[in-house]
């Protein structure tokens, strides 16, 4: 990777783990945390779910990795995208624009009053903003790549799986398999693309509840990152975990629960298949990635260019994709056979509006190996669209 890229994304799996220790801070007192919750509304509210919650995390972990980004590359200003608006209610009904400011004291200022004037709160998430948090990677320091960072656009996702982060079910991930619920679902989502193409070519995942420390009480995380890009594809995850007790031989499909019944009808009906069930759309890609389940499918047009860009970057790293599940069911149509219509992050829906001008409004399919595309979308023939 030309220097350049290799600081990039060094840089981004140090602001993915600071990213991670805000999630588990803001967690850490129930007091703090009901405060935090707040009800997305009009054009930023995602229509599948009754209730979208957007949480003060969500927006800090987005500005700072903005800030720490910019400050490094400032060839990336206004290249980085991300889920949630900064503007944040406090209490007192109060509109805040929430941004991470150059000088500590000037942070915890204005986080004290989207807080109500809680110092010790605003004090706490500012040291954890502000940290000089390096991680060390060689092999991602060593890597060389033919773009540079004025290439390429930044799509975030702060937290993947914010209900599953609110309710914080406290599960830990099994041995074998993977949470169908939990807070291990919630996880820090950061994708590079193509400028010109719209191709992902790096994602770094920090899953910040892994697994209980020690002491049982707090957590610790994890981090996943890939490359791919011409001749580079690089992954940090090398070794599958052990699959599912329930993954059998045939066909194993993880769906959202609520997923159609004619879709969960049409998958069940593949021989040797068998369905399975996880909460947050980037860890379902993650289970696809660590080869946990085969393949994830979504008919609905529910996920964000910022849900699958990361996870699909770590795909193509490993020779797998995320494709658009309406485009491959219209290539089969037209014999356009082995047509993958891979996922591209650069250009909005221009006549949608707020959040819908990024979605991936066609569904989606996560796989490692392509001739399982053909599979589903045989199956689902006649079913859908």
């Amino acid at each position: 990777m030309a220097s350049g890229m290799a600081e990039l994304l060094r840089l981004l799996l140090s602001v993915a783990e600071k990213a991670a220790n805000v999630a588990r801070v803001c967690r850490q007192e129930a007091p703090l945390f009901e405060l935090l919750v707040q009800e997305k509304t009009g054009v930023d509210k995602n229509k599948k779910f009754v209730q979208d919650f957007k949480t003060l995390a969500d927006v800090l972990i987005q500005e700072m990795i903005r800030h720490d980004v910019c400050a490094k590359f400032p060839e990336l200003t206004g290249f980085i995208h991300g889920e949630e608006s900064n503007k944040f209610k406090n209490g007192l009904g109060e509109s805040v624009i929430v941004r991470v400011c150059a000088q500590e004291e000037d942070t915890t200022a204005l986080l004290a009053k989207v807080l109500d004037g809680d110092q010790n709160a605003a004090s706490l998430l500012t040291k954890v903003i502000h940290q000089d948090l390096q991680i060390k990677d060689e092999t991602a320091e060593s890597l060389q790549l033919s773009i540079s960072p004025a290439d390429v656009g930044i799509w975030i996702d702060p937290i993947d799986g914010t209900s599953q982060y609110i309710e914080g079910k406290e599960e830990e991930e099994p041995d074998e398999g993977f949470c169908p619920f939990g807070l291990p679902c919630a996880l820090v989502l950061i994708g590079v693309y193509l400028r010109s193409t719209g191709q992902p070519v790096m994602g770094v995942i920090n899953q910040p509840f892994n697994h209980k420390d020690s002491t049982g009480k707090g957590w610790k995380g994890q981090h996943l990152w890939g490359v791919s890009y011409g001749e580079v594809n690089v992954c940090s995850f090398k070794h599958r975990r052990p699959s599912c007790p329930q993954k059998r031989d045939g066909l194993s499909v993880l769906l959202s629960s609520s997923e159609k019944p004619a879709v969960k009808d049409a998958l069940a009906a593949i021989p040797s298949s068998s369905l399975m069930y996880a909460s947050g759309a980037g860890y379902k890609i993650l289970c696809v990635v660590q080869g946990l389940v085969d393949v994830y499918v979504l008919s609905e047009g529910s996920t964000f260019r910022w849900d699958s860009c990361a996870p699909h970057a770590l795909l193509r790293a490993l020779g797998g994709g995320v494709s658009d599940l309406r485009e491959c069911m219209r290539a089969r149509v037209s014999g356009n056979k082995g047509h993958t219509a891979e996922l591209t992050y650069h250009q909005p829906h221009t006549e949608s509006q707020g959040v819908d001008r990024w979605a991936n409004r066609g569904g989606i399919i996560a796989y490692l190996d392509s001739s399982i595309i053909d599979k589903v979308v045989a199956a689902l023939a006649g079913k859908i669209f």
